[in-house]
């Protein structure tokens, strides 16, 4: 039964079926628009993936944001402890402590970290650099030099911002082929907790330990 009191934090976590992605790349698309993020920062990309062997060979498209892992290598390195688990399972970066030294980039198994270099495409967008995406519920205002989250490390948040509103991440709301599924992993009524008990889920490295809140079903 679902747990509706006030008290309940919600256990954030995505389901993707590979078998209905069909690799558009709408997904980082529009989570690149939501977010507004910078030239060589993507917080989710599609990966191509072969499994078996010839001449029974499958490729798949493998979506890839952040695993939002419960036991987070990234946490771990940080030196100035910028980077932490919230209640709700999201694992997030403090813009404001982090001192670019990219640790967490290193010890990430997935990748799914990238630098702001402080790059822009106010050279091929007119007014990008007016405003930036709430991320964390904090907005930011105009992209200037010396503001955060220039030179420092960013990451798929699963949209906390639009979470915050109610509203399904960006990557999950214009999924064409409805690869995607988020909601309360906690929740045994959720389509997402329905889904992680299936004998076609998995997770990504899972033999590392991390405990990814991205789940696939193969």
């Amino acid at each position: 039964m679902s747990d509706n009191s006030p008290d309940h934090t919600p256990q954030w976590a995505m389901v993707i079926d590979l078998a209905k992605c069909v690799g558009c790349d709408t997904c980082t698309v529009s989570c690149k628009a939501e977010n507004r993020t910078p030239p060589g920062v993507s917080y989710n990309v599609v990966l191509e993936m072969e499994l078996g062997e010839f001449p029974n060979v499958q490729r798949y498209n493998v979506p890839r944001p952040c695993m939002q892992c419960d036991n987070p290598p990234c946490v771990q390195v940080c030196p100035v402890s910028a980077t932490y688990k919230l209640d709700n399972g999201i694992v997030a970066i403090d813009h404001d402590r982090c001192i670019g030294c990219r640790y967490c980039i290193t010890a990430c198994p997935y990748g799914a970290r990238s630098f702001d270099f402080g790059e822009d495409y106010s050279g091929e967008m007119l007014g990008f650099n007016d405003v930036q995406a709430p991320e964390y519920g904090v907005d930011r205002g105009p992209r200037r030099r010396a503001l955060a989250p220039k030179g420092t490390v960013r990451k798929c948040t699963f949209c906390f911002h639009r979470l915050e509103r109610g509203e399904e991440p960006a990557c999950v709301e214009t999924c064409i082929g409805d690869a995607r599924y988020f909601g309360d992993l906690n929740d045994p009524n959720s389509v997402v907790s329905q889904l992680a008990k299936s004998p076609r889920a998995f997770r990504l490295k899972e033999e590392l330990g991390t405990g990814p809140r991205v789940i696939y079903l193969n």
